[in-house]
């Protein structure tokens, strides 16, 4: 899907010898994390700091200092890191200041408790919580629950370990004053997370945040945040099944189901969800990868539980071929969904594939889901984010509906005007904006199956329609360049060193305008980012566009954005190459063209971060 690539990591200036060389954490260090242990509900978190403070060790030393060195910060992500003591880290005495600010700003938002009606007149604001199954995440659903009860309103926790679209869904469905998922998504197994919706069923954005965050920050003493033992309600399979029942509603009555699914739900909370709505809407019962089922907070099969990441599907992969050998046909799709169930992978067969399958890219499913929609003769405003394909563009324009792009993640997205549907390359697909104002892996799920379905009736394949759309609108060719790290100063310097020193060609092509996201622009709100437009090919490479031997040769032209990673230590650059195509004969030249062109934009762009 990508190159995945770790940046070396400087050795911090302390803990890098021996404690006679490095001193011991200052005393005010020392204290603030006595002061922590001491009011820590937690004995885990009490002992993991017990035996920082005894241990006397320069790695000890640099832990404590790390763990102590700021706090946790809320943002429109909400909150998400690893797991353990101190206030850097998650943990339960984290997740009740948390709870106890949101509390503080729901109780001073008159909207707030206007949106929550449920309970009649002059009823408290209701705060629907969910969680998946990662470590700790019930413990933290729980504190959740007691704060807000303790605080006066109204707390409702979901019936078990659910998917993240439930959740957002039932904050509109109960008419919620917020709803709040512990999840920390397709993180690696030592994080957690704590994302906000508001009443609108909208994920935050500023200034609800720093609001949030300042009134987190005003938390005394956790000794002086009530928490009951009892007072909220656990709903019951109820709000599930009315999520269940909103879901097949985006599918065509009378529509073919004869379509056989693989699904792996990587270790997460989406198997049982993603079945019912499968037999319920009348598919065949997904054929299950039974060693990543069933919930597992270590994700033991995955080094990362993202359905993008190298190695992730080959379970999923080895799955179909047992199940083709066994019945003589190959299934049609895999579809994966990452640990919350908020993204959808999809995978298509592929004989010259190695696997004998092939993962798509979330832009080529983004594409696909919309011709379906338009298909169904969907209206309304189709809008993606800007480091995703421009492709969808095209196929709005074609089909005289309006278009958007917004900056990364749902919490913009979602917000879009007549929003009718949204993507984003991430895996991330809105079908359904009135049930879920966010991305949801099973709705999109569905709908990916449906379409399948009905190409498979008409003798046709996904790969099929794909290649219709690329020669009719061109080989949009997307990648992305993922650098992570371990040390968070080399993305700020990477850039530092990308604005100082804008590229003039990247992978052969010239870089016609290069914007710094970070002043905003007349669409866009500012944002921590830089946007390439590449038009042709570079003044050195002495060809016209239509050489396709030249560097940057045979493409159209195309974009590049590089962001740091909102929810993980990266920095991301994504990549876009558009090659023209004369008929389905010229689409694999095209395609070569344009692999060769990203190829190159990869090592331009190493060098130019400094990599």
């Amino acid at each position: 899907m990508r190159d995945d690539l770790t940046a070396p990591t400087e050795a911090p200036a302390t803990g890098a010898g021996p404690a006679s060389e490095q001193g011991a954490p200052p005393d005010e260090l020392r204290e603030r994390a006595r002061a922590w242990q001491a009011e820590d509900p937690d004995p885990e978190t009490r002992d993991e700091l017990a035996a920082l403070l005894d241990a006397g060790t320069a790695e000890a030393d640099h832990e404590l200092r790390d763990r102590f060195s700021g706090t946790l910060r809320f943002g429109t992500a909400g909150l998400r890191g690893e797991l353990g003591a101190g206030p850097m880290r998650m943990n339960r005495a984290v997740v009740i200041r948390a709870a106890a600010g949101i509390a503080a700003y729901l109780r001073a938002d008159e909207p707030a408790r206007a949106a929550s009606t449920a309970a009649g007149d002059g009823a408290a604001p209701l705060v629907v919580v969910g969680y998946d199954a990662r470590h700790k995440s019930a413990d933290f659903a729980r504190d959740t629950a007691a704060v807000m009860t303790g605080a006066g309103l109204r707390a409702a926790v979901l019936p078990g370990p659910l998917p993240t679209p439930v959740l957002a869904y039932a904050v509109r469905h109960l008419d919620a004053a917020a709803g709040i998922m512990v999840t920390a998504s397709h993180n690696p197994p030592r994080d957690n997370g704590y994302k906000v919706y508001l009443g609108d069923g909208l994920q935050i954005v500023p200034p609800a945040d720093a609001d949030i965050a300042a009134r987190i920050a005003a938390v005394g003493p956790l000794d002086g945040v009530p928490r009951p033992e009892a007072g909220w309600r656990t709903l019951g399979e109820d709000v599930l099944d009315a999520y269940l029942a909103r879901s097949g509603a985006v599918l065509t009555e009378g529509s073919s189901r004869a379509v056989r699914v693989v699904h792996t739900a990587m270790h997460g909370v989406g198997d049982r969800t993603a079945r019912l709505a499968f037999e319920r809407a009348g598919f065949p019962t997904p054929v299950p990868v039974p060693e990543q089922a069933e919930p597992d907070p270590d994700f033991s099969t995955v080094a990362f539980p993202n359905p993008e990441e190298p190695g992730a599907m080959d379970l999923a992969f080895a799955t179909a071929r047992t199940w083709a050998r066994e019945h003589g046909e190959a299934p049609d799709l895999i579809i994966a969904n990452d640990p919350d169930a908020d993204r959808c992978g999809v995978a298509v067969p592929d004989a010259e594939a190695e696997a004998g399958w092939r993962m798509l890219r979330g832009d080529q499913v983004g594409a696909l889901l919309a011709t379906h929609l338009i298909h169904k003769r969907a209206r309304g405003t189709f809008a993606t984010t800007i480091v995703s394909s421009s492709l969808l563009s095209r196929i709005a324009a074609a089909a005289d509906l309006p278009y958007e792009e917004t900056l990364t993640g749902f919490k913009w997205l979602a917000r879009v005007e007549n929003l009718r549907y949204g993507y984003e390359e991430a895996l991330g697909y809105c079908v359904d904006p009135e049930g879920v104002r966010d991305k949801d892996g099973i709705t999109a799920a569905l709908l990916v199956a449906e379409l399948a379905a009905e190409l498979k009736q008409a003798g046709r394949t996904l790969s099929e329609l794909l290649d219709d759309l690329d020669v009719e609108y061109g080989v949009h060719a997307t990648d992305q360049l993922s650098v992570r790290v371990e040390d968070l100063s080399l993305i700020s310097r990477a850039m530092v060193r990308l604005r100082a020193e804008p590229p003039r060609t990247l992978g052969g092509l010239r870089v016609a305008k290069a914007e710094d996201l970070g002043q905003g622009t007349d669409a866009l709100p500012p944002t921590d980012g830089l946007r390439y437009h590449l038009a042709g090919p570079g003044p050195d490479s002495g060809t016209e566009d239509g050489d396709g031997d030249a560097p940057g040769g045979g493409i159209g032209g195309g974009r590049v954005i590089v962001r740091p990673s909102g929810t993980e230590p990266k920095l991301k650059c994504y990549l876009e190459v558009v090659a023209p195509v004369s008929g389905l004969a010229g689409l694999a030249p095209a395609r070569a063209r344009a692999a060769a062109v990203l190829s190159r934009i990869k090592e331009d762009l190493n060098t130019a971060a400094g990599f």
